[in-house]
């Protein structure tokens, strides 16, 4: 075998090497790419305590209620579907109703979903993709394009 064969075969055998680890991260992350799921995906899809999501929407009109101390608990909506959720911590600045939230957390064993972080929307004109999609499929889109 001469030089430049034994360097092709070197090339070769590295590339199939990578190919097969970018397949397998491919795979293992199949459910956890989505950058987070509706509350309408949460009620088709059977999701089990415990397991972490993103869970993203609107904060549901009138749904916000102030517990004790840093406790709060709201609703998550996508005009279809509703996910009640708590959450104990301080709430970013622009956290109100009728704006987009994402919350990273757990589902309880009631289907209550118990978040560790809370992000909202950081300008007036963001609303994550999915969010706004999901509101143009249902006729409820209100921002001018």
């Amino acid at each position: 075998m001469t030089r430049k064969q034994r360097r092709l075969s070197l090339i070769a055998a590295a590339g199939l090497v990578l190919a097969l680890a970018v397949g397998l991260v491919l795979v293992a992350f199949e459910d956890t790419i989505v950058f987070f799921v509706t509350p309408s995906e949460v009620q088709a899809q059977t999701i089990e305590p415990g397991t972490r999501v993103r869970l993203g929407g609107l904060v549901a009109k009138d749904s916000v209620v102030r517990g004790q101390g840093t406790a709060v608990s709201f609703s998550v909506t996508d005009t279809t579907a509703t996910v009640s959720v708590v959450y104990n911590g301080i709430l970013p600045d622009l956290f109100r109703e009728g704006q987009g939230v994402v919350t990273e957390g757990r589902f309880d064993g009631e289907g209550v979903f118990v978040a560790d972080t809370v992000l909202a929307k950081h300008d007036e004109n963001y609303m994550p993709k999915e969010v706004a999609d999901a509101l143009k499929e249902q006729g409820v889109w209100k921002h001018n394009e």
